[in-house]
């Protein structure tokens, strides 16, 4: 195993697993494969779920886009609850250029997005550290109280739940290569396509499609299981989404929502944007005699929503329907937008 990027799911079972600490019997759900979020049970009949994620710094994105990152994919992972986050600690290894007005501009910019979304910052650590110059600047916690049982888990999808996926694959792959390689994209693809892939940026967050689907003011019990589009794209979520609950899945490819924009910038970086990170998406399970209720209530607030195939019973595998020919659906434990993003800065590309 190779310690480069996210560590694989073999390394995960091999290293990770067998070695956590001292044994809890209060924790519902602990760490687990395609699974965002971890789950304690609290007196009461309430749970704490929480989950932890890397902190974004990209100079060549900006500062506050930097903090919308930074921000919203952690809350993505605590949206997959149903349930929207309330506090987060937040620990930043900064590097020692970053000058003091730069950092109050991050800082306030995170600030303002946890505000929005009604998130606390409890506590954390704050430093720079010599020869630190990566675009991760330490890492975050979100955390949230709900009742136990109605805390939603990517584990919990059943066989014969359909599979709903909001907005549309790898809008995020799309915008950070559009603003990062601007003249690049500008000068192969048009001004019209880099502005398209720019725009896409902002909605990456899918905390308002997860609570929208579960419900804001009534609690609907329509969708059983979510799981955020990160790495390894909408196909990859799905996956590992059938792996953690012990389903089989099968998937339209033609039902794919793919997007002109993402089509064309994804090509043009040579990779497949059904494999490649997608927040801003949900997946869902959801039951079959509800699904038309989630997709109006989705419609309801312009959140793109579609079916894309349905979970099934393990032993019929994981599948992939495309033109007419059913596949065994792949996964690819290294998303590809990491070289994409590499090459194309050691190749010059502006």
């Amino acid at each position: 195993m190779a310690l480069s990027g996210k560590i694989s799911g073999g390394g995960f079972e091999q290293f990770i697993l067998p070695k956590l600490g001292y044994h809890r019997p209060e924790i519902a759900s602990g760490p687990a494969f395609g699974v965002d979020v971890s789950v304690i049970n609290l007196p009461g009949g309430l749970g704490l779920a929480l989950t932890s994620d890397p902190l974004s710094l990209i100079p060549s994105l900006g500062l506050q886009e930097s903090a919308w990152l930074s921000v919203h994919l952690m809350a993505n992972d605590m949206a997959t609850t149903g349930f929207a986050p309330m506090y987060a600690q937040m620990v930043l290894n900064l590097p020692p250029t970053l000058s003091e007005d730069d950092f109050a501009t991050y800082w306030s910019y995170i600030h303002k997005y946890c505000e929005a979304i009604g998130v606390a910052i409890t506590g954390g650590h704050t430093g720079a550290i010599e020869g630190q110059n990566s675009t991760i600047a330490g890492g975050g916690t979100m955390l949230l109280t709900a009742p136990v049982n109605d805390i939603l888990l990517s584990n919990k999808a059943e066989a014969g739940n359909v599979i709903i996926v909001t907005k549309e694959c790898a809008m995020s792959s799309a915008a950070l290569l559009a603003m990062c390689f601007p003249q690049t994209v500008k000068n192969k693809l048009g001004t019209e396509a880099y502005n398209k892939g720019c725009g896409l940026f902002y909605q990456t967050s899918s905390l308002i499609d997860a609570l929208t689907a579960t419900g804001l003011q009534t609690r609907y019990n329509e969708v059983t299981a979510m799981h955020d589009v990160t790495e390894g794209g909408v196909l990859g979520a799905i996956y590992e989404m059938a792996i953690a609950s012990g389903n089989g899945v099968r998937v339209y490819n033609e039902q794919l929502p793919l997007g002109n924009a993402q089509q064309s910038i994804c090509n043009l970086f040579g990779i497949d944007s059904r494999y490649c990170i997608g927040a801003g998406a949900m997946v869902m399970a959801v039951k079959k005699e509800h699904a038309d209720n989630v997709l109006q209530r989705l419609t309801s607030v312009h959140v793109k929503a579609t079916i894309v195939g349905e979970f099934t019973p393990h032993e019929q595998g994981y599948k992939l329907l495309e033109n007419g020919t059913e596949t065994d659906l792949p996964y690819y434990p290294k998303d590809p937008y990491w070289d994409a993003f590499f090459n194309a800065y050691k190749n010059g590309w502006k």
